[in-house]
This record gives structure tokens, sequence and C-alpha cells, in this order.
């Protein structure tokens, strides 16, 4: 199976699922890393680890269908089996939804269906959780559809929510399972116990 990465910072989570490919943890092959910020962390970190990287946004497509076919034909040249979002800020265009439909995961920051949906990203996720009391929160991988953070959610980490807690704390505690829930559910899909 090949594994392709779409990210728009850091993209934390593609790489612990690429080390874990290289360490052999993960029996998936890497397909291409497609970013649409220039000045992103993981643009500079695939080209440090020769790792193939697009650079596709409004800036090199202005026209939002051809940035949508772009990308599609990234991974389809990189023969895509699944797709990874990793921090990616921007919706996935249709063309490329409807190719990979049933193929490309996300991550949220919360509990699925709660505190999900436009807008709820980044640190708004984590202030609408603490806002609402909630004594739980961790982080759901799903797939995406045509709306946001609505597809079938897949997997789920949990962790807890303290009265003393940050906006910062919280985040800290969600993204340290973040990599290994996306791993979890990986090595379900591809060992077809999903």
């Amino acid at each position: 199976m090949k594994i392709s990465f779409i990210a728009s910072h850091g993209g934390s989570s593609a790489k612990h699922i690429i080390a874990a490919m290289k360490q052999k943890v993960l029996a998936a092959e890497l397909g291409v890393v497609i970013t649409n910020n220039s000045n992103s962390e993981i643009l500079r970190w695939c080209q440090e680890q020769q790792i193939p990287v697009h650079l596709i946004n409004a800036k090199t497509h202005p026209d939002p269908e051809s940035e949508d076919r772009a990308i599609m034909h990234a991974l389809l040249e990189a023969q895509t089996d699944l797709v990874v979002l990793s921090g990616y800020m921007k919706k996935i265009g249709p063309h490329t939804l409807t190719r990979f439909n049933g193929h490309i995961l996300n991550i949220h920051p919360a509990l699925l269906p709660k505190h999900g949906g436009q807008g709820l990203y980044g640190d708004r996720v984590h202030e609408a959780v603490l806002k609402s009391g909630d004594k739980v929160s961790g982080a759901s991988v799903h797939l995406i559809n045509d709306r946001y953070d609505e597809g079938p959610v897949l997997n789920q980490s949990h962790v807890p929510v303290y009265p003393d807690d940050t906006i910062a704390s919280l985040r800290a505690r969600v993204q340290a399972t973040e990599g290994d829930l996306y791993l979890e559910t990986l090595k379900n899909i591809i060992e077809e116990t999903l």
C-alpha cells in the first residue's frame, strides 16, 4: 500500500508515519508529500530528507479547479492508495475527493462528532472543549467527505480534561496521542481489520 500526505505546516503526524515506514513498523510505502505552504516546516523537512514533495497552492495554480486537479494528478502519479491529511488547512477539492473517495483520512483534535465542523480547527477546538466543560477530550481519525468533520470516524484516542487546563496544556496532551493514533488506524486498514 502506498500512502501519500497533504500538510500545511509542521506535518508532525506525517513525519511520525513516514518514520514508522522507514523503520518497517508500518507495512506501507511512501508516495508523495504535498503542501500548500511555501514556508512550511514539512516542505523544508522533506527537502532535507530527500522525500518527494510538491508545492501546490493558489500561487502555483491560481484557479481552484486547476489546483484541485494538480493535487489529484500528483497523488495519482505517486500511485497513491491512501491519503493522510496532516494539519492540512484547506478543504479537499471535488476532483481529488471523488477520485480518492473513501481513501482520505484526517485527524481532528476532539472526539467527533463533538467540536467539529467549519471553523473549528486548531486551538479553536480546544477552546470549545474547555468552554463546554467536557471531562474527556482526545483525537479522532476519520474519513473525509464533502462536509467538514462529518465523515465516518475510524478510531479515537482519549485524554482527561483537567479543571486547571489551558488551551496549550490540553493541546499538548491531545497532540501527544495523534501520531500513534494515526499509526494504529493505518495498521488496522492495512491489515483489513477496520
